[in-house]
């Protein structure tokens, strides 16, 4: 786990001259939410974001909140996120630690920063912790841009 995440160049949509975006989402696929609460802030176009980087910068993009779970207080393999397929019929709602998936609308920060013929962007998540608790809670497996016209 980490406190900050920088991603890779991400490649943009191709678009037609002219034609604008109507809405713009990064989606976080399986988020670890076991650990402690947390705030992930994200930036577009902001390497060296960082948790003193205020809110009112322009490459702010928005955040999204993970309430932790802490330890685990339960018996034996109470925690343990089962594998493998569930049986179709199993109407049992899913375990309670299997990894989360977070959308954050990026609309305004995206039209803001990314001119046309631009072809990548970059995307940094920092998290913040309350109090005075580690940052070290960041764990996601991988970002993906979604566009509307």
């Amino acid at each position: 786990m980490v406190d900050r995440y920088v991603s890779d160049p991400i490649d943009l949509p191709e678009r037609d001259a002219g034609a604008g975006y109507f809405r713009a989402d990064l989606v976080f696929y399986d988020v670890d939410h076991s650990g402690p609460s947390y705030e992930a802030l994200v930036f577009l176009n902001a390497p060296d974001a960082d948790a003193a980087t205020p809110r009112d910068d322009e490459h702010y993009a928005g955040s999204f909140k993970i309430f932790g779970h802490g330890s685990c207080f339960g018996d034996v393999g109470h925690c343990d996120v089962p594998t493998g397929p569930r049986d179709p019929f199993d109407l049992r709602p899913p375990h309670h630690l299997v990894p989360a998936s977070k959308t954050v609308v990026v609309t305004e920060a995206f039209k803001r920063l990314v001119a046309p013929g631009d072809e990548t962007m970059t995307v940094t998540v920092v998290a913040v912790t309350p109090g005075d608790g580690p940052n070290d809670v960041l764990k996601f497996d991988r970002v993906r841009l979604l566009t509307y016209s």
